[in-house]
């Protein structure tokens, strides 16, 4: 099998001395490697534990959103903070369907992780949670009524 596919495929090699050699040369740099991203991701989660984010979403009065936040809208919020998360490092166990915060934990690797705290807030709020000033609904319907 070996010498009839593996070998001339180039899916395999012979084991001789060099090529021995030459797979545990690779074997010592893919170990630097990887300590190399554990070290990464180690230092990233340190950084993170102390985050908190915050996103602005659309909402009805009784606070449920009209979409929801998921992992992507959290990876871009921590993106902009300067913090290289994708959206595959989010665990969420379902998407964020109400104004509320929550810890969100991102799985770096399967070792490491970190807690970061996600607010949900209404959008157009200031940060104590009241409505921006904008154009009062029953006014507009009051002056279409002096026109009729």
């Amino acid at each position: 099998y070996a010498r009839n596919y593996l070998v001339p495929q180039r899916l395999g090699v012979e084991p001789t001395a060099d090529n021995i050699k030459a797979i545990e040369v690779d074997k010592k740099k893919a170990a630097q490697e990887r300590t190399l991203r554990l070290k990464a991701s180690q230092d990233l989660a340190d950084r993170l534990t102390d985050v908190s984010v915050t996103i602005e979403a659309s909402a009805n009065p009784e606070g449920t959103l009209y979409g929801s936040v998921g992992s992507d809208e959290i990876a871009a919020a921590l993106q902009t903070l300067g913090h290289e998360i994708l959206p595959a490092h989010i665990a969420l166990e379902s998407p964020i369907r109400t104004l509320d915060n929550v810890n969100v934990t991102i799985r770096l690797t399967e070792e490491i992780s970190a807690q970061v705290k996600v607010w949900v807030v209404r959008e157009g709020a200031d940060e104590h949670g009241d409505q921006a000033d904008g154009p009062d609904d029953e006014s507009d319907f009051e002056a279409d009524d002096d026109n009729d």
